[in-house]
């Protein structure tokens, strides 16, 4: 019974250390292959999630060819020329009903897989986690076929007057809640329209911001973000359904219209970027025509560029998006959305290999 009591209690033990466990496979070799062309992350959730993959790997093959050589072994020391020449029967001896072998056949599986669903639920929840204090939150509208951005909230820590932004457009929502009114009424005053008594182009739930960059024939948008900085992302869509998919995130989340009567989860957060650069994103549910081309960028740029960004934009409404990433020294389109790059002006060559996604109104 002691010996009982001490095995749980070890097995409790590390179950428990376990808890805290993140470790980074080697970032070369046979490791990386394991990665299987999964891109790498910039984010600690990425990290985590990509963490988990190569080492699901890792014990995915140290158990085939533990399984492979028990089986090509056993198949050469049993071959029945062999069991000829040892003067053997046929058949090597059987060992059906053999409680021991098969209760431990039974335990390791179910300790395998009850391992991966802990590690996996470790990653999941850090993914999915909303309680990362965002200092930046981000609305994003997806439309037939392109991206809308706004920034909703920006802490006081990344503004140059050190005073939190507050970016809903309340004139932008209140004319979208009058399109929303119900087309008709009934004698007793019921509203009568096909949603929720509202108007079929009811789009009162899709949020508007003052400074916003939106996607057109001509431009893909590019979302601008500051490195280490935790941001939340707000997502719906004002037509079909889409989906929000930056690869080097790891992680991808439908855009629903009308997402809470839809009963889907619209916010995620991420920790924060860890390296400037330009990152694609694309939409990754299949949304009509134009689906393919339906791309957008994220720039991640130093806290103190992103705050010299927001400013410019705050002072010079009427300025694009291009404008003002030139005013920090970015790039001012999109770089990572090949072959959909916005077409070049003459101070930036030619490139008749561009093509844009046509753009609604």
């Amino acid at each position: 019974m002691a010996r009982k009591l001490g095995l749980v209690g070890a097995l409790g033990l590390g179950a428990t250390a376990l808890v805290g466990c993140d470790v980074n496979p080697p970032d070369n070799g046979f490791f990386h292959a394991l990665r299987m062309g999964w891109p790498d992350g910039i984010t600690p959730e990425s990290k985590s999630m990509g963490n988990f993959w190569v080492w699901t790997w890792v014990v995915a093959w140290i158990i085939g060819i533990i399984m492979w050589a028990l089986l090509l072994f056993v198949m050469f020391r049993d071959s029945a020329k062999r069991a000829k020449k040892a003067g053997k029967g046929e058949f090597p001896r059987q060992t059906a009903y053999n409680v021991n072998l098969e209760l431990t056949l039974t335990v390791i599986p179910v300790l395998i897989v009850m391992g991966l669903f802990f590690f996996n639920v470790q990653a999941q929840d850090q993914a999915t986690a909303l309680n990362k204090d965002p200092k930046v939150k981000v609305d994003v509208t997806a439309y037939q076929w392109n991206w809308k951005f706004g920034y909703n909230e920006v802490a006081d820590s990344l503004t140059t007057d050190g005073k939190t932004y507050e970016g809903a457009d309340p004139q932008k929502k209140a004319d979208a809640d009058v399109m929303g009114q119900p087309t008709d009424r009934t004698e007793e005053g019921e509203a009568v329209g096909p949603i929720h008594g509202k108007s079929k182009e009811n789009f009162d739930y899709l949020r508007y911001n003052k400074i916003e960059t939106v996607g057109t024939s001509e431009e893909v948008p590019v979302l601008v973000l500051p490195t280490g900085t935790p941001i939340e992302f707000n997502l719906a869509s004002s037509d079909v359904v889409h989906s929000f998919w930056v690869p080097e995130f790891l992680f991808k989340r439908d855009v629903m219209p009308h997402p809470d009567a839809n009963g889907q989860q619209p916010n995620f957060q991420i920790e924060q970027i860890e390296k400037e650069g330009a990152f694609v994103g694309r939409c990754a549910e299949m949304c009509g025509t134009y689906h393919a081309m339906m791309n957008f960028e994220v720039r991640a740029v130093s806290p103190e560029d992103f705050k010299a960004y927001l400013d410019f934009r705050e002072k010079n409404p009427q300025a694009s998006n291009a404008d003002a990433l030139k005013s920090i020294g970015q790039d001012p389109y999109a770089t990572s959305t090949r072959p959909f790059l916005p077409g070049r002006d003459a101070t930036r060559g030619v490139d008749g290999e561009n093509y844009i996604a046509p753009s609604a109104a």
